[in-house]
């Protein structure tokens, strides 16, 4: 009988499947809080250094998160390419997160190390030099562009304010890389994409 009347009444059974949504939901995102899996940061993980912090914001800038994810699956056929597969404890600084859904490009959340400094300014510079198949677009201009960090203390505050753990010596030093005028974007960009993965190594 009671089914009847929910089956008759199309807003209490909308009202009823919201609720049974919900605690679902509930009952599988709030553990999540609570565990160190998920809210401790991996062995070795640093906040970013200023350099590696302003070249975050060029590769946001320039959109290279469009076209790149930033997570390996934990399946075989991505971590035989990518490597190790990605966990949360990697991404416990990032604000706002850079998982991405969409490869036009290769996945680049073990890139760091990989290559040379020299081999991603070639590539950055004009991508067919190096990947002649490639349909990336060139970025030339990053060549040109100095770095001021006028910023970037600026930037370092507000992430500590969500919990990135930047000291005060941190933030009062935060120009100084910067103070010679010789930073390019590209220079930011590499240190950067040099530091992805590089604390989780694929473990076959």
């Amino acid at each position: 009988m009671n089914h009847e009347i929910v089956e008759k009444n199309i807003g209490l059974m909308i009202l009823l499947i919201l609720v049974a949504i919900s605690f679902g939901g509930l009952a599988q995102i709030v553990p999540l809080f609570f565990s160190k899996s998920t809210t401790q940061p991996v062995e070795g993980l640093e906040p970013y250094s200023p350099i590696e912090l302003e070249g975050r914001d060029i590769y946001i800038r320039e959109g290279c998160h469009v076209c790149h994810t930033q997570m390996v699956r934990a399946l075989r056929s991505e971590t035989e390419r990518y490597g190790h597969y990605s966990v949360a404890g990697e991404g416990v600084y990032e604000h706002p997160f850079l998982w991405g859904s969409k490869r036009t490009g290769p996945d680049l959340a073990r890139v760091g190390g990989r290559y040379s400094d020299a081999w991603h300014k070639a590539h950055l510079y004009n991508p067919r030099d190096v990947v002649p198949q490639s349909n990336m677009p060139a970025f030339p201009w990053l060549f040109d562009n100095i770095v001021t960090g006028e910023h970037t203390a600026d930037k370092m505050r507000a992430l500590r304010k969500v919990g990135v753990p930047y000291t005060d010596e941190d933030i009062a030093s935060a120009a100084e890389p910067f103070e010679n005028g010789q930073v390019t974007e590209v220079d930011a960009l590499v240190a950067y994409l040099q530091q992805l993965g590089v604390l989780i190594r694929n473990k076959r």
